[in-house]
């Protein structure tokens, strides 16, 4: 058994289900104080949820519309925990580094692309 385990009990059960639902609210507290992006992300996911029962016509455009809301706040979850990674790792500057922060950063571009053509695509089907 590692040090890190004996030091942690093994959950099961329930109380694992418990600890990660915690653990998972610590990670959106965490992003909420420690990254712009995602504030603004979420803030902005407060007009166009809303917005997404105004403008889609059929279950599925407002699935369609949500869900790139929602998959936008993920990738910009996951960019940040990379981001987190390695800075922990160091801070100075290497090719790698900043290759992995490059990625995550464009990942969370084409997120955004995605939802904007969405958007875009339901709203000219309905207005034009």
């Amino acid at each position: 058994m590692s040090d890190y385990t004996s030091k942690f009990p093994r959950r099961t059960g329930i109380g694992r289900i418990l600890y990660a639902g915690l653990y998972s609210l610590r990670g959106f507290r965490e992003a909420w104080v420690n990254e712009s992006a995602f504030r603004q992300e979420v803030v902005l996911a407060v007009f166009l949820v809303p917005a997404a029962f105004w403008l889609g016509e059929t279950p599925v455009e407002r699935i369609l519309l949500i869900g790139c809301v929602a998959l936008v706040l993920i990738v910009e979850l996951l960019n940040s925990a990379v981001e987190t990674s390695i800075n922990r790792i160091g801070t100075e500057l290497h090719p790698l580094s900043g290759r992995a922060k490059d990625m995550g950063s464009a990942a969370v571009l084409v997120s955004l692309l995605l939802t904007l053509f969405v958007w875009a695509m339901i709203f000219a089907g309905r207005y034009y």
